[in-house]
C-alpha cells in the first residue's frame, strides 16, 4: 500500500505578471518593498526575483533559528558571495573553517580589555574633529562623522594616520558601494562587472583608491617591523597553516584589512548619523542626553560608560530604526522547515533589521522614536531576535563591543560640545544600499553649547510638557 506524499507548500508571497516585475519594484524601493512584504503575507514571504528566490523571514524565531541554532544549515547570501569583488575573501566573506579560524585570530584584538585601551583614541578625535567646527556654518554631518571614524579605525586597529585621506577614500567608498550594490542581487552581475560600464569604471577606480591606502599601510608596517600590539601586527604575524607555514601574502593582509577597515567605519558613522538626525527633532530626548553628559563634568572615557545608560539607549533607539545593516541574506545548503512550509535548499534567506525593527508586535508605536524602550525590564519583555543590529549566531559582528564604545564616547563627547540641527530645507531620505545610508547626506547647522550647562539641562529635562532648550 502506498502512502501519499503530501505537495510541498509553499508561503504566500508577491506574484509577477511578467519576468523581471518584482526586481524593478525592489530596486525601485527596496525597503518599502520588503516592509510591504512582510505586513501582507505574514511572517515567511516567497518572493522570486529574477532567477532566485528569496523567502523573507520576520518572526524573532525564525530569525533565530537562521542565524544561530540552524546555522550551520546555511551559508553567505547573494550579496556576500558577490562582495568578493570589493571585500576579496576577507573575515565578512570567508565560509565554514576557515571563517572560524581568520574569526579566531582577530579576536584578542576585540578583546574587552584591547577595547577599553581604544577609548582615549575614539575621545581624542572626537574632540579634535569637532574642534574646528564653526559656530553657525553648514556641514554635511555624514561626511564629518565618516571622517572620524575612519580615523578612529585607522589609528586604533591599525596604528595608522589616515585622517587626511578622509575626503578622496570617502569618495571611493562611495562610488564603490553604489556600483557594487546595482548589481549585488541581480542574476546577471558577473557579466555587469566585465562590461565597460560607467557604473563599473567607477566601481573600479573606488576600488583602486581603497587598494592604495589599504597597501600603503601594509607596507609602512613591514618595512618598520614594529609591533604594536594592534590588529594589523596581529595579522602580519599570522602564519598562514594552510599553505607554506609563512604569514600572510600582501593579498591575504589586503583583504583582512578592508574589510575591518570599511566595516568597521561605515556602520558607526552612519548609525551616528541618524542618531544625530533624530536628536534635531526630539529636543526633550537631546535634553535629557545633555543632562547625562554634563553631569560627568568632563569628556567620556571608556571608564565612563557606565555613566552614560541614556546615551548607550538613544544609540540602540537609534539602530532600531536606521539600523545600518538593514538586510541579512543567507543561502541554505539544504531542504528544511519553517513556519510549516517547506523551503527548498539553495534558496535565499533573507532578514531585514529594518522590517523586524519596525514590527509593532515587538514596538509598539514602531516609528515613534523613544529611547525608553531599552530600559532593562522592557528589552527583558521582548525576544531576542526583535532587534539584531549586529547580526547573530557565529558570523555576529565581530566588533560589536567596538563600536558600542565607539559610538556612545562620540555620541557624549560631541553633545557636551553641541547642539546640532538638520537644516529645514535639507532632503533625508536613507538609502539602502550595502548599508543605510543618508542619500543626500545629512546637512546640518551647529550651535555651541555654554561651558555652564548641567543646571541648564537639568532644569530644562524637569520642564515637562514644555520645549526644553538647554544651551
Amino acid at each position: 500500500m502506498s502512502v501519499a506524499i503530501p505537495p510541498r507548500r509553499d508561503p504566500p508571497g508577491p506574484t509577477r505578471r511578467f519576468y523581471g516585475q518584482l526586481t524593478f519594484a525592489f530596486f525601485n524601493d527596496r525597503l518599502g518593498f520588503l516592509t510591504r512584504a512582510a505586513r501582507e503575507f505574514g511572517d515567511i514571504a516567497r518572493i522570486p526575483l529574477g532567477n532566485e528566490t528569496l523567502y523573507l523571514f520576520n518572526h524573532p524565531d525564525l530569525i533565530r533559528d537562521t542565524l544561530v541554532t540552524n546555522q550551520r544549515n546555511f551559508r553567505k547570501g547573494r550579496g556576500l558571495e558577490r562582495a568578493k569583488v570589493l571585500l576579496g575573501n576577507g573575515l565578512l566573506t570567508a565560509e565554514g573553517e576557515a571563517h572560524l579560524r581568520q574569526r579566531r585570530m582577530m579576536q584578542p584584538a576585540f578583546h574587552k580589555q584591547r577595547i577599553a585601551g581604544y577609548g582615549d583614541i575614539m575621545r581624542d578625535y572626537s574632540v579634535r574633529r569637532v574642534g574646528a567646527w564653526r559656530a553657525g556654518a553648514e556641514f554635511d554631518l555624514h561626511e564629518e562623522m565618516m571622517a572620524l571614524t575612519m580615523a578612529i579605525v585607522g589609528r586604533a586597529l591599525f596604528a595608522a594616520d589616515v585622517e587626511h585621506e578622509a575626503p578622496e577614500v570617502g569618495e571611493a567608498l562611495t562610488a564603490a558601494f553604489q556600483a557594487f550594490s546595482f548589481g549585488a542581487f541581480l542574476p546577471f552581475s558577473r557579466l555587469l562587472e566585465r562590461l565597460p560600464l560607467p557604473s563599473m569604471r567607477r566601481f573600479r577606480r573606488g576600488r583602486d583608491r581603497l587598494d592604495k591606502t589599504i597597501f600603503r599601510m601594509i607596507a609602512e608596517r613591514r618595512a618598520s617591523q614594529d609591533d604594536r600590539g594592534d590588529l594589523l601586527a596581529m595579522l602580519l604575524m599570522a602564519q598562514d597553516v594552510e599553505g607554506d607555514g609563512g604569514g600572510m601574502s600582501d593579498q591575504q593582509l589586503r583583504d583582512e584589512v578592508m574589510t575591518l577597515f570599511l566595516a568597521g567605519h561605515e556602520t558607526t558613522a552612519n548609525a551616528l548619523t541618524w542618531t544625530w538626525y533624530l536628536l534635531s527633532s526630539h529636543p526633550e530626548v537631546e535634553a535629557r542626553l545633555h543632562a547625562e553628559v554634563d553631569a560627568l563634568g568632563n569628556d567620556p572615557s571608556a571608564d565612563d560608560l557606565g555613566r552614560l545608560p541614556y546615551a548607550r539607549m538613544v544609540l540602540a533607539e537609534s539602530m532600531r530604526l536606521y539600523p545600518p545593516a538593514w538586510i541579512i541574506g543567507r543561502r541554505a545548503l539544504g531542504d528544511f522547515e519553517a513556519g510549516g512550509f517547506t523551503i527548498p535548499k539553495h534558496s535565499i534567506i533573507i532578514t531585514s533589521p529594518w522590517v523586524t525593527h519596525r514590527d509593532a508586535r515587538w514596538f509598539p508605536e514602531p516609528e515613534r522614536f523613544d529611547p525608553e524602550r531599552w530600559t532593562p525590564e522592557r528589552v527583558a519583555e521582548r525576544p531576542k531576535f526583535s532587534y539584531f543590529p549586529f547580526g547573530g549566531g557565529t558570523r555576529i559582528c565581530i566588533g560589536e563591543q567596538f563600536a558600542w564604545m565607539e559610538g556612545i564616547l562620540v555620541l557624549a563627547t560631541i553633545a557636551r560640545r553641541w547642539r546640532l540641527r538638520v537644516t529645514p530645507s535639507h532632503r533625508v531620505e536613507p538609502q539602502a544600499i550595502i548599508t543605510l545610508r543618508p542619500k543626500y547626506g545629512m546637512q546640518v547647522v551647529a550651535t555651541p553649547r555654554s561651558p555652564s550647562t548641567v543646571a541648564a539641562a537639568w532644569a530644562a529635562l524637569n520642564r515637562l510638557g514644555s520645549d526644553p532648550d538647554p544651551t
